[in-house]
């Protein structure tokens, strides 16, 4: 599948939202409720594009990858646990349709993402995962990302990967 990257735009903001609770319901009728159920309201997405980059890939005119890059360190991640850089960013979500999961478009997406990254330009990539069945994990290091720790800041358990650039 051919996908174009850009930013998105607030009048993408409906779409991301769709997508985004699509992968939610989905998550939740395969491993049951968890934060990942949360609802995403077009409001949110809108409010989101203020403080990140949102990455939208595109098949045709449909929105089939999200993935949501910021400056500011998310509450849930601890720095202590990463490799120290002057740079960082945080992937602080993604996205991939439902239908398309499994078939390459995360993996082209965290591509474009490494590109967007180092033009940033930044040092690093940060991201936390679920420590669950629903959680991420063994895709962020089959595309590069190195386990950095875990920890348990809600009661969920997460692990914390990075990406680095340099």
């Amino acid at each position: 599948m051919q996908l174009t990257f850009s930013d998105a735009r607030p009048r993408d903001a409906a779409a991301i939202a769709t997508l985004r609770n699509q992968v939610a319901r989905d998550l939740t009728a395969r491993y049951g409720k968890g934060h990942w159920t949360l609802r995403t309201s077009t409001q949110s997405v809108r409010s989101s594009l203020s403080h990140a980059r949102i990455r939208i890939g595109r098949s045709g005119r449909r929105i089939v990858t999200v993935l949501t890059l910021a400056r500011r360190k998310p509450w849930a991640i601890d720095a202590d646990y990463f490799t120290p850089v002057e740079r960082p960013l945080y992937l602080a979500g993604m996205a991939v349709a439902v239908e398309h999961q499994g078939h390459g478009l995360g993996r082209k997406a965290l591509k474009d993402l490494r590109k967007v990254a180092k033009a940033w330009p930044a040092d690093a990539i940060r991201l936390d995962a679920y420590d669950a069945k629903a959680g991420a994990g063994g895709f962020y290091i089959k595309n590069g990302y190195r386990r950095r720790g875990r920890k348990r800041p809600w009661g969920e358990p997460l692990v914390y990967y990075e990406l680095l650039l340099s």
